[in-house]
C-alpha cells in the first residue's frame, strides 16, 4: 500500500502529518475536476445497473453520492458515521501499510482527495477520488462489510510476518476490492476495483475467461492475484453475512492452515473447488501472445 503521496497531491513533504490526514482542500478543485468526477459518476453508474448489488446503491443514495461534482468528506461523514462507525478522511496518496492498517482499525476510511487527469480516464495505476469515495464507501453503509473491514485493520496490525500479511491482503483482494456475491438475481459485483472499473465491470460478470469460484478463506489466502491486468479467478461470496471471520482465534486457526501448504496461481482450479464458471482463460491467453 506504500507509494509516494507528494506527487500527485502537491504537498510538501513537511506538510504530510503522522497520520497522513489530510484536509480535503475541497476548494480548490476546479470546474474540469468536478466535471471528470460527473462522467466517471454518469458512466459507471450506468454500467453498474445490473451489475453490482443492490447495498451498492443503496449506500450511494443514502450517502448523497451523486454525479453533481465531487462530494464533500465531511457531508459524507454526517450520514455514514452515525450508521456504521465509519468516517472518511483524506489522505494525498496511497499510505504505508501501518498508517493503512490504523485507520481502518479505527474505522477511518483514508481516501484519496485527488482526481485523475482527462488524459487518465479510463486508467490509473493509483487510486484517486472516484475509486476511493465511488468504488468503496458505499457499502462502508452494510453493517457486515463496515465490520469486516475494520476487522482487517485490526488483524494487519496484530500481524509481523510478511508471508502472513500477503495471505491477509488477499483475503481483502479478493473480497473488497475484486469480489463477487451471490444474490437472488444471480452473481453481483461488490469489490470497488471492479465497480469503479468500466472493463472489469463487464469481464468480471460476463466474460468467458476468468474462473467463477465459491470464496473459502484458505483456500482465497494461499491465491495469488494478477496487479497488471484483469484477474484469473474471482471468489464469490454467497452474502455480506459470510464475509470471513477475522477475530484473532479464527485468523490464528486459519494461518496456521495455510502456512505450510503452497501458493496458488490464480489461473488454476482445484478439484475441491466450488465452481460457479471454469473459465477459459481466453483474455489472458491472448494478452501472453500479444506482449
Amino acid at each position: 500500500m506504500t507509494s509516494d503521496p507528494f506527487i500527485r497531491s502537491g504537498l510538501k513533504p513537511h506538510e504530510i502529518p503522522v497520520d497522513f490526514v489530510v484536509d480535503q482542500k475541497l476548494s480548490v478543485y476546479s470546474p474540469d475536476d468536478h466535471e471528470t468526477w460527473s462522467r466517471l459518476h454518469r458512466r459507471q453508474a450506468e454500467l453498474l445497473r445490473g451489475r453490482v448489488c443492490d447495498e451498492f446503491f443503496t449506500g450511494l443514495e443514502a450517502l448523497g453520492i451523486t454525479p453533481d461534482g465531487i462530494p464533500d468528506f465531511r457531508a459524507i461523514n454526517r450520514v455514514l458515521k452515525p450508521a456504521t462507525g465509519w468516517e472518511v478522511v483524506a489522505v494525498p496518496g496511497l499510505v504505508p501499510d501501518r498508517v493503512f492498517f490504523t485507520h481502518l482499525a479505527g474505522r477511518r476510511f483514508p481516501a484519496g482527495f485527488w482526481i485523475r487527469r482527462p488524459d487518465e480516464f479510463d486508467y490509473i495505476e493509483e487510486p484517486d477520488v472516484f475509486h476511493d469515495v465511488f468504488g468503496h464507501v458505499p457499502l462502508l453503509m452494510n453493517p457486515a462489510y463496515a465490520d469486516f473491514v475494520a476487522a482487517y485493520g485490526e488483524a494487519g496490525l496484530r500481524l509481523s510476518e510478511p508471508e502472513d500479511l500477503a495471505r491477509l491482503a488477499r483475503l481483502y483482494w479478493y473480497s473488497v476490492e475484486f469480489g463477487l456475491v451471490e444474490t437472488d438475481a444471480g452473481l453481483r459485483i461488490f469489490g470497488a476495483g471492479i465497480a469503479s472499473s468500466p472493463g472489469e465491470t463487464r469481464f468480471a460478470l460476463e466474460s468467458a475467461s476468468p474462473h467463477r469460484i465459491g470464496f473459502d478463506t484458505i483456500r482465497v489466502m494461499r491465491t495469488r492475484y494478477r496487479i497488471d491486468d484483469y484477474q484469473q479467478s474471482y471468489f464469490v461470496l454467497p452474502g455480506f453475512e459470510a464475509m470471513p471471520s477475522l477475530d484473532e482465534t479464527t485468523l490464528h486457526s486459519a494461518m496456521a492452515q495455510a502456512r505450510p501448504r503452497a501458493d496458488i496461481d490464480p489461473s488454476v482450479v482445484l478439484p475441491c473447488d466450488r465452481l460457479f464458471q471454469r473459465g477459459d482463460g481466453s483474455h489472458h491467453d491472448s494478452t501472453q501472445i500479444a506482449s
